[in-house]
């Protein structure tokens, strides 16, 4: 039972949010709506709780979950989501108040979802031979639909990058973690184990992080999450240029489909690459990786 989640749910749920997890102990999200039961989501399952959430069980979950100063935490509710201690990340949603354009702040909180943290180490340890060619790290893009594990790859593979082992020598990490996904910093401090040479540019945009991280941290590798757009693929030959490394993700059911993205069609062209790596989902859950060379040939 992850003692974090419990203590940020409304008082009279907590009961009934242990019964729960005992019933779905592979949970994955916990969904609260305003008016509706909550619902405890794991991957081929959910599990409702017995009793509608109220409009005041919303506010004393968010008097938790803010430490009872709302108004410090006023930013991260604007972008939509925070992360809590222990890594879970919580995403809001509400009456959306525009400034410009542009979102100023959410009001009006009514939707909550509680992605749960599960750290997975040593889901990538079959990747990292292919991942070196002479002791040296190969930019790597790791290939997904959304579920099926990118993040959690890349999590992994930047602790083993970080920490070293038969495959080389530890090496200097710094993820950018716009979304605070990856090391789920919580307060500035990461939640989960990405290495002990790893350095986190937290809740910054890709592309400025990229080039800041450059300046002032001398990485080795540098890690990011989502790419797409061209000014992405801008920041990334920029880096590489520069002799850093890179691991990134990107949303994509197949070599054929990325390669259709005019970015990554760019960054092929380019040669930035050295490996692409396909992570698919068994019907067991599963993950299978698909290795390709830079020129898109098939590995393994």
């Amino acid at each position: 039972m992850r003692q974090e989640i419990l203590h940020i749910m409304p008082t009279r749920f907590r009961g009934m949010v242990k019964e729960g997890f005992k019933r779905q102990p592979d949970a994955e999200e916990i969904r609260i709506r305003v008016g509706q039961a909550p619902e405890i989501l794991g991957r081929d399952k959910s599990v409702w709780l017995p009793e509608p959430v109220t409009a005041e069980d919303i506010e004393e979950m968010l008097t938790f979950i803010s430490r009872y100063s709302i108004y410090a935490y006023e930013e991260e509710i604007r972008q939509g989501f925070l992360t809590i201690e222990g890594g879970s990340r919580i995403g809001f949603a509400g009456q959306v108040r525009l400034h410009g354009g542009t979102v100023s702040r959410m009001t009006n909180i009514r939707f909550l979802n509680i992605r749960i943290a599960r750290e997975q180490k040593g889901c990538a340890g079959e990747l990292m031979p292919w991942l070196f060619e002479n002791g040296e790290f190969l930019n790597t893009l790791l290939i997904s639909k959304p579920g099926a594990g990118k993040t959690t790859c890349l999590r992994d593979i930047v602790r083993l990058v970080s920490d070293g082992g038969a495959y080389g020598p530890g090496r200097k990490v710094c993820i950018i973690d716009e979304r605070s996904e990856i090391a789920a910093c919580h307060l500035g401090i990461p939640q989960n184990d990405v290495g002990k040479r790893t350095d986190v540019l937290d809740g910054c945009p890709k592309q400025e992080g990229m080039r800041m991280a450059l300046r002032s941290m001398s990485p080795d590798v540098i890690a990011v999450d989502e790419l797409g757009g061209g000014k992405d693929a801008r920041a990334v030959e920029e880096i590489l240029l520069c002799g850093c490394r890179l691991l990134g993700t990107i949303h994509g059911a197949d070599m054929d489909q990325i390669l259709r993205m005019a970015e990554v069609k760019e960054m092929y062209q380019k040669e930035l690459f050295q490996r692409y790596i396909l992570i698919e989902r068994e019907p067991d859950g599963r993950r299978k990786f698909i290795v390709y060379n830079g020129e898109c040939v098939r590995l393994c």
